[in-house]
Formats: C-alpha cells, sequence, structure tokens
C-alpha cells in the first residue's frame, strides 16, 4: 500500500525511515485539496533516506491549557512544544499538528514549533486575581524533554520560576534530559512541589528503537528514576500505552524493573488510536511486524468497542471488555504484590501515551497552600 506526502512525494508504508516512527505523511484533513505524485516517466529525485528536523518558533499568546476531562487527575498544563520529535508511533498528539498546516505523519516529529514568551505568559496568568493554585501539569500534549529542550531550556526556566512562586507541578517523561535538572527537581520535592512520571513502554530495545525511535533507552529510563528516587524527587513509572499482542506480556516485568529501580507509584493506560493515528499506527505494523498486524488489531478493536478507538470519557484510557480487565486485573494484582501505590486510587487509574496524560493523584500530595503569586513589575523595596 502506497501512501503520500502533501507535497506530492511518494512514500511507502513498507519503508519505514531511519530513526523516524511514522511512515508516511497522511494529508492533512482541514486542506482543501490533495496532491498524488504519478508516474509520467520524467526523471525524478529519490526519496531521502533520511529526513531532517527543522523548528521553527511561535510566540505564545497564553501559556496555560485548560481542560474539563474526568479521565484526567490535572485541569491545566503548559505545552513548550509542537510536534515531538521522539516520533513516538502511536503519540495520541499527532492530530493536533493538522491545526498548524502540517501533517500528523512524518511532520508531527521533523517539523517542530517552539513556543517562545512562556515565562512572560505564565507571570500574567498567574498575577490574576481570581488565579486558585493546583498542580500544573508539564506538559499535557508532548513530552517536555524532547531533545530540542536542550537548546531551548524552556523547560528548565519554567522550573526555576515555579520554585520561586512555589507552585507544584507534575511531569511525565521518557527523556533521560531530565536529570539535567535534578537540582531543581530536588529543591522541589522538599517542598511538596514535584512528582515525576517516567513512562515505560517495552525492556526490548529493539522494539523500542522502532515504536519510540528518539526516546531514551529502557536502561536509561530506569536509571532516571533510579537518579531522581535517590534525589528525593517522588517518581513513579507510566506503563504507556500497553499495545494487546505487542507489549502486554511484558506489563508485571516493567512494573517489576520499575520498582527496583526506586518507582513508588505506577500508572497504566491501553493504546489510543484517534483520527490519523490509527492508519499511521497500521501501516507501522505492516512495515515493522506484518506477521503480527492482523492480531493485533484484532485485541484493540476487541477493547474499543469494535472499533480502532472510543473516545468516550470512562473508556478512552482503559477500553471495555474482557482482555481490558484483564489487564487492569493483572496490574493491580501486581502493583499489590510490588507495593506499588496506584495513580489514581480514586476512581479511574489514568495514564499518559506519547505522550502524555499524567496519572498523578496530586492534589491531596502536593502542596498548594505555599504559592506565593508572582509580580508583574518589581517592587520599590
Amino acid at each position: 500500500m502506497d501512501h503520500y506526502h502533501d507535497d506530492g512525494q511518494q512514500r511507502s508504508a513498507t519503508s519505514p525511515l531511519k530513526g523516524r516512527g511514522a511512515t508516511y505523511d497522511p494529508a492533512n484533513r482541514f486542506s482543501p485539496t490533495r496532491s498524488q505524485q504519478v508516474d509520467d516517466g520524467w526523471w525524478q529525485e529519490a526519496t531521502p533516506d533520511r529526513i531532517a528536523t527543522v523548528t521553527a518558533t511561535e510566540s505564545a499568546k497564553s501559556a496555560l491549557s485548560w481542560n474539563r476531562s474526568p479521565d484526567l487527575p490535572f485541569d491545566r498544563s503548559i505545552n513548550p512544544y509542537r510536534g515531538c520529535e521522539h516520533g513516538c508511533i502511536y503519540c495520541y498528539a499527532r492530530p493536533s499538528h493538522a491545526y498548524w498546516d502540517l501533517s500528523p505523519g512524518l511532520d508531527f516529529e521533523t517539523r517542530l514549533i517552539a513556543r517562545t514568551g512562556l515565562v512572560e505568559r505564565l507571570t500574567e496568568e498567574l498575577c490574576k486575581p481570581g488565579y486558585v493554585c493546583r498542580p500544573i501539569n508539564l506538559s499535557g500534549n508532548t513530552d517536555a524533554y524532547q531533545p530540542i529542550e536542550a537548546e531551548h531550556r524552556t523547560t528548565r526556566a519554567l522550573l526555576e520560576r515555579l520554585l520561586e512562586w512555589r507552585h507544584p507541578v507534575t511531569l511525565v517523561t521518557k527523556s533521560a534530559l531530565i536529570l539535567r535538572d535534578k537540582d531543581l527537581l530536588s529543591e522541589l520535592a522538599s517542598r511538596r512541589l514535584v512528582r515525576v512520571m517516567v513512562s515505560l513502554t517495552s525492556l526490548d530495545t529493539e522494539l523500542k528503537r522502532q515504536l519510540e525511535p528518539r526516546t531514551a533507552s529502557p536502561r536509561a529510563r530506569l536509571r532516571v528514576i533510579g537518579e531522581l528516587a535517590d534525589a528525593g524527587v517522588p517518581v513513579g513509572t507510566l506503563v504507556s500505552p500497553v499495545i494487546p499482542g505487542l507489549t502486554d506480556h511484558e506489563l508485571e516485568r516493567l512494573l517489576q524493573a520499575a520498582r527496583d529501580a526506586g518507582a513508588s507509584t505506577a500508572g497504566w493506560m491501553l493504546l489510543r488510536l484517534p483520527r490519523e493515528v490509527a492508519p499511521l499506527f497500521e501501516a507501522w505494523l505492516e512495515a515493522h511486524y506484518p506477521e503480527r498486524a492482523g492480531k493485533v488489531m484484532s485485541l484493540i478493536r476487541q477493547c474499543r468497542n469494535g472499533q480502532d478507538y472510543d473516545s468516550r470519557f470512562g473508556h478512552r484510557m482503559r477500553g471495555q471488555g474482557v482482555f481490558a480487565e484483564l489487564l487492569d486485573q493483572r496490574f493491580r494484582k501486581a502493583c499489590r504484590r510490588l507495593g506499588l501505590s496506584r495513580r489514581s486510587d480514586s476512581g479511574l487509574d489514568s495514564g499518559l501515551d506519547s505522550g502524555l496524560d499524567s496519572g498523578l493523584d496530586t492534589d491531596s500530595e502536593l502542596d498548594t497552600e505555599s504559592f506565593r503569586p508572582p509580580h508583574r513589575q518589581g517592587t520599590l523595596f
């Protein structure tokens, strides 16, 4: 099966690019026109084996994103970056790239947007008289510690200000770059202002490389858990996404490895395939695991009421049916055996995929009383 890039360049679903998750660029669903490459006998340039990452900047008009989802344990988040170079093929944030006139496929992981002015916008928003302090999730869409953070340092700048203002924050990541900020995280932790969840998908390094091509290795993520725990930072693991027929057999081993590394809490989430993510994931399966593709998609649909995805609140994170219930039972039993607290024990044990629904029951554990609102201007004394 062939797929087509918006600029007319054809890509084959059976020819993945090195270091990238998506095998093609699906058409932008908001575009009024679509183009298709046709062989007319004239010479054409060969498709490149690699695509470079390009980063643009966007001046932020606001910092906080708000949600009222009953599936999430936080109501506000900050997203320093649009798109994510990690390239996780399953990332539920991929469809959002279409809003920027880009494709949710290869564009999502190669054409990134770094938001500028977030500290200034956040200062303004936290100064508002009616602001009520509750934990901010950093970030709720794409990984705040993806590779371009090493250059832009927006996440660190935000953490510095949140520490200064005594504002609680939660983070979820699959990057070892978070250890750069261990000093800030340790100080935040000493004031009960932070909790970190490290996402684990598989202990199989080859599967990880294909599934999440530019993320930290499983060993590196376990090291992150250990170093943060040693620094006094409350840290847990998010086994997410659990992919039926591909990674579900690792559930107990992932929890065991995380606990042994120093994790005290755990959450899980079933694979989500909204909008363009479903065909992208199917193409990825055909490219990397063609012998399993049929079984994996069949199990996913069994957990999603016969569809690729079920977006209903209360179902989208966990799924339904016998297989989904079995996964939840296995998770709960393993947590009891290992002494891991489940996130959250009240209601849905929310989780995070590509990225990034947090699975953190933050309100009862993080300090919201010590918040000191920032000043727009310096005082005279």
